[in-house]
């Protein structure tokens, strides 16, 4: 993403003009943008036009429109962007008023106005700008007959590509086929790997499986790398990494990221850090469950006493509808911040990101227990019972 303008005020209201550059900006943009706010882009518009003689024609002209945001819509697949409002200012093509969706493209630049800008968009825009946040990491999780290839990107997790293929089981008088069954699956996802994955962006490959299943593919893989002379594979194998994990469906990948060979290998990138902060969340749940709370009224009690050393918030949060709420969650993540906690906002597309959703969307590990907030927890068990 590139910031072209910046102009906000003291009272925080103003607008920034931005150029996603990247399929991943779109989803930035989708977290920026808000009901109410108004949007400034170059679209098409369908106009009809009559010719003296009567007759009726339409044809398609690129115009640049302002909309006041009334619904938004994001397609995580495609990274398409699409904003539906109502036209509020001149155009010579449209009324005022009248509803129209625009599409925001790569690499056309788009104005946003808000009439508040909080902390927590900034940081996303801070984010979305900086070149060192898009230090990716690619996954190939897999199983006999079934892989999946992932990008893992600051802000998500991406499905690529899944490779299904059948392979016979292993009988007396029936090893050919199964080995052949199995080639054919290997090779399918080498082509995949090489379709689907950027070498000179991607710092790491994770292949994760339960078993041998990893060290027999990567041992297929550069075997007929050598073969076939196939540089783009044998210059990067130092970037191919191999764990375990339970199963080749995606959320097996949780666990090849919490390994602690590829956390020290990924210290550096968000998807490892949101992964990390979940795991020490669930282990001070499970060994001292005074220290650990989840939902925002126990979170936001444990910040009055300034007990929350890290606040655990999934971005869904901040796209609520409701003003009055979205500012009660930044609000707090200020507030963390302010009593010097660390803050992780945790993306609602990533795997890390679905589980915290599953635990409110909001947790704390905490300094120093508070017993008060366990004493409350007891008195709504008992309340329900």
């Amino acid at each position: 993403m590139k910031l072209l303008r910046k102009d906000i005020e003291k009272d925080n209201a103003g607008q920034v003009t931005l150029v996603p550059e990247e399929p991943e900006d779109m989803w930035h943009t989708y977290n920026l943008v808000q009901v109410g706010d108004s949007l400034r882009a170059s679209t098409i518009r369908k106009v009809q036009t009559e010719s003296s003689t009567g007759s009726v024609g339409s044809n398609r002209v690129r115009t640049t429109l302002t909309l006041c945001v009334e619904a938004i819509d994001f397609d995580s697949q495609a990274c398409q962007l699409r904003v539906k409002g109502t036209n509020i200012q001149e155009n010579e093509y449209v009324k005022m008023g009248a509803y129209h969706t625009i599409e925001l493209e790569p690499n056309r630049q788009f104005t946003l106005a808000k009439k508040q800008w909080d902390s927590v968009v900034l940081e996303r825009i801070e984010q979305a700008c900086d070149p060192a946040w898009s230090a990716d990491v690619a996954a190939v999780v897999m199983q006999e007959g079934l892989a999946h290839i992932c990008l893992v990107t600051p802000s998500m997790t991406l499905t690529r590509a899944k490779v299904e293929v059948n392979i016979p089981r292993k009988r007396k008088g029936n090893c050919s086929q199964h080995d052949r069954a199995l080639e054919r699956f290997y090779e399918q996802v080498v082509q995949a790997i090489q379709r689907h994955i950027h070498f000179d962006v991607v710092k790491c490959v994770l292949v994760a499986s339960p078993g041998f299943v990893r060290e027999q593919f990567c041992d297929y893989m550069f075997q007929q790398a050598v073969k076939t002379d196939n540089k783009l594979l044998l210059e990067n194998r130092s970037k191919f990494l191999q764990v375990h994990a339970s199963s080749g469906h995606k959320y097996s990948l949780k666990e090849a990221l919490c390994d602690p060979t590829v956390a020290s290998r990924l210290s550096d990138t968000k998807a490892a850090g949101e992964v990390k902060a979940l795991d020490d969340f669930y282990k001070m749940l499970q060994h001292e469950p005074d220290r650990a709370f989840y939902g925002l009224k126990q979170v936001e009690k444990a910040n009055e006493a300034m007990a929350v050393d890290t606040l655990l918030i999934s971005d869904e949060l901040f796209r609520h509808q409701d003003v009055a709420t979205r500012s009660r969650y930044v609000r707090l993540v200020d507030s963390v911040k302010e009593n010097a906690g660390s803050v992780r906002i945790f993306s609602s597309l990533h795997v890390s990101g679905e589980q915290l959703s599953q635990l409110t969307g909001i947790a704390a590990i905490l300094r120093f227990p508070v017993p008060e907030l366990s004493d409350q927890e007891d008195e709504s068990s008992s309340e329900e019972d």
